[in-house]
């Protein structure tokens, strides 16, 4: 029985290696990123709470999609977790858009 999400993938026609490579380009830590880490974690360390900064941009998770994730998607229908859906959901938008085809919402796919 096949899931909501591995028939996406048959229908678009995107093999499940692009899935993970894409994710892999997605979610990579950057310096920017390690930066807003460092400073959300010293702002907390700190003792004054009137200095406490404005959160800026949310850093990637560094936490691609792994080949277990995508099996647990979509061939064993088992359940998945939100932040786990949204890097699929991340990755497989980057790969329609680079087929020049439309977004889709978390919906769609599970």
């Amino acid at each position: 029985m096949a899931t909501k999400f591995a028939d996406f993938l048959t229908q678009n026609n995107i093999d499940p290696r692009r899935v993970l490579s894409a994710s892999q380009k997605l979610e990579r830590l950057r310096p920017e990123d390690r930066r807003v880490r460092l400073e959300r974690r010293t702002a907390r360390k700190s003792e004054d709470s009137d200095e406490k900064k404005e959160a800026g941009p949310k850093p990637r998770s560094g936490r691609p999609v792994t080949p277990r994730l995508l099996s647990a998607a979509s061939t064993e229908g088992k359940s998945v977790s939100g932040p786990a859906k949204t890097r699929l959901l991340r990755a497989i938008n980057h790969v329609l858009e680079q087929k020049k085809q439309d977004t889709v919402d978390l919906r769609t796919l599970f």
